[in-house]
């Protein structure tokens, strides 16, 4: 199945990869922590977009279910990141 949608993949994930590096460059230049956060968390769900993506493609459900999970592991990590800097405690 993949075979008939190669071009088409390689093309989404080229600018998924794109995506990844500009927020890459966020991650590292950003003038302050929570842009970091913001970049970082923005990497993530590219990476949960490409997870779908990929299942979706090769119809193999687990990769969304994968996807789910780690998008979840994602926003419970940056809840625990942002409180930590407003300074609040765990």
């Amino acid at each position: 199945m993949i075979e008939n949608f190669a071009t088409e993949y390689y093309i989404v994930l080229g600018f998924l990869l794109l995506a990844i590096v500009i927020a890459l460059i966020r991650v590292i230049k950003g003038p302050t922590a929570p842009d970091r956060v913001v970049g970082l968390d923005t990497i993530n769900t590219i990476v949960i977009v490409g997870m779908v993506i990929f299942g979706a493609v090769t119809q193999n459900v687990i990769y969304i279910d994968v996807a789910i999970i780690y998008a979840l592991l994602s926003f419970i990590s940056t809840l625990f990141i942002a409180k930590y800097l407003e300074g609040g405690e765990f």
